[in-house]
């Protein structure tokens, strides 16, 4: 299993479980995908028992250590932006944000200005934590930029190391509400399966078998609170935080999220009541964020209503205007 060590240049270390080619196993045993690896590689930047690697397409055995060294963000320098931000909470060691759907939390390729910390970096006039370097500063974890909702950002390098420490241990509680496609059977039940990256698409992530050695564990409880027309909508408690877990796993049972342009599309049913609605995005809204205080001690728990457009959505659907 990989681990991330937090410094300046981040660190990922584990064992390489099965034998085969060095880019393969390695993005197997990480969420780095293979070209990334095989550029690590040539920068130097992997051992494999204290060694660098020298090739991506060497063969290794399984029971091999590694370590992946990730350079700092090389993306400029993020700028403050003047950007209307909703504040749920806020101390001088953390802020907990309602973000809308629509923004993108940190800058990357294609996003590098109108982001939830170019808003942060103005708003908190440069008390955010350091750790996440000059591209993430404070971030501890992030939601989708076409997903709405609840998420804390660290101020203080101290709360960043506390609160990464309980998203660490699944120790957060985080509650999603969303609207899938039909109607699912049983109403309420768990699903527990391992998610990685796809095979057939490396941008993707996918349900991978229970005895897979890729990817991570992910257990997502669900609940349906209320049957529409075509469609559901439902809470989704979280124990783990994989990329994309609630999208990927409901898709996986056969009831992928309203609007998800990735994992699914509309039945024939709502299709109409989308295009009328110009609902372009997952139905997915972060709503409720739990956790201990890293400084204080004390638990703090938010609530966040549903935005407009999903509101509009279950209304349009609701069984009562048909």
């Amino acid at each position: 299993m990989a681990k991330e060590t937090m410094t300046s240049e981040k660190t990922i270390t584990g064992t390489v479980d099965k034998s085969g080619r060095l880019d393969k196993v390695l993005a197997d045993a990480t969420d780095l995908s293979r070209e990334r690896i095989k550029a690590l590689i040539a920068g130097g930047k992997v051992e494999l028992d204290g060694k660098i690697a020298s090739s991506a397409s060497s063969k290794v055995q399984a029971g091999l250590s590694f370590s992946i060294h990730l350079p700092p963000p090389d993306n400029p320098q993020a700028l403050p932006q003047d950007i209307l931000i909703t504040v749920v909470y806020e101390d001088e060691h953390l802020i907990v944000i309602d973000k809308p759907a629509g923004m993108v939390v940190h800058p990357a390729a294609g996003n590098r200005d109108g982001t939830l910390v170019n808003a942060l970096l103005h708003h908190c006039a440069g008390q955010l934590s350091g750790i996440g370097g000059v591209a993430r500063p404070g971030i501890v974890h992030r939601i989708d930029k076409d997903t709405s909702g609840l998420l804390v950002v660290a101020k203080s390098d101290k709360a960043h190391e506390g609160l990464a420490a309980q998203f660490a241990d699944h120790s957060i509680e985080r509650a999603y509400l969303a609207v899938c496609n039909g109607h699912p059977v049983p109403a309420e039940g768990t699903i527990d399966e391992r998610i990685g990256r796809s095979d057939a698409n490396r941008k993707k992530m996918a349900v991978l078998p229970k005895d897979s050695s890729r990817g991570k564990r992910a257990v997502t409880h669900y609940k349906t609170l209320q049957k529409m027309d075509g469609c559901s909508l439902i809470e989704c408690r979280l124990e783990t935080g994989r990329t994309h877990q609630v999208r990927v796993h409901l898709a996986s049972i056969g009831h992928s999220l309203l609007g998800d342009p990735v994992y699914g599309r509309a039945n024939a049913q709502i299709r109409p009541v989308l295009k009328r609605l110009g609902f372009e995005r997952q139905a997915l809204h972060a709503a409720i964020l739990g956790f201990v205080h890293p400084v204080s001690g004390n638990f703090l728990r938010f609530s966040s209503e549903l935005p407009d457009d999903m509101k509009r959505l279950i209304d349009e659907t609701a069984y009562s205007n048909r």
